[in-house]
């Protein structure tokens, strides 16, 4: 088996984990960090903005399969953790539309927490996708 870190930014290497790994064997799989509505320099955005925060995070969880060389076509597995899954299903959309036109269905499992890692974020994005 064979691994390799994939990190479009610096910062999380700073805290101590990899965006993404990919793991080679007969297929190639990249296992994804949790993605939330985080900049490139590691600043949490859209505090309040449950379709902004959505958005920003399928857009980070999508530079991470892009930096892999994949996208969200690969998707085989999606947990979606949030803060608030009423309103979360009230900017659903944005989620499945992005996903329908990629033209995937991964397997997805939404929970509720109570928070998230950074108090403002409400919506964060795990995924493991397959080459």
């Amino acid at each position: 088996m064979q691994r390799a870190a994939v990190n479009p930014w610096p910062w999380s290497v700073a805290m101590g984990y990899n965006q993404g790994e990919i793991v080679s064997g007969h297929t190639r799989t990249l296992f994804c960090s949790g993605q939330t509505a985080m900049s490139a320099e590691g600043t949490p955005q859209h505090d309040g903005d449950m379709a902004a925060q959505l958005a920003l995070t399928l857009d980070n969880l999508e530079a991470v399969l892009s930096e892999a060389g994949m996208s969200l076509a690969n998707l085989v597995r999606l947990n979606v953790y949030t803060t608030d899954v009423d309103l979360l299903f009230q900017h659903y959309g944005v989620l499945a539309g992005r996903l329908g036109a990629a033209g995937v269905a991964p397997t997805t499992t939404m929970l509720g927490v109570t928070r998230l890692a950074i108090p403002s974020l409400m919506v964060e994005l795990e995924a493991t996708a397959v080459a």
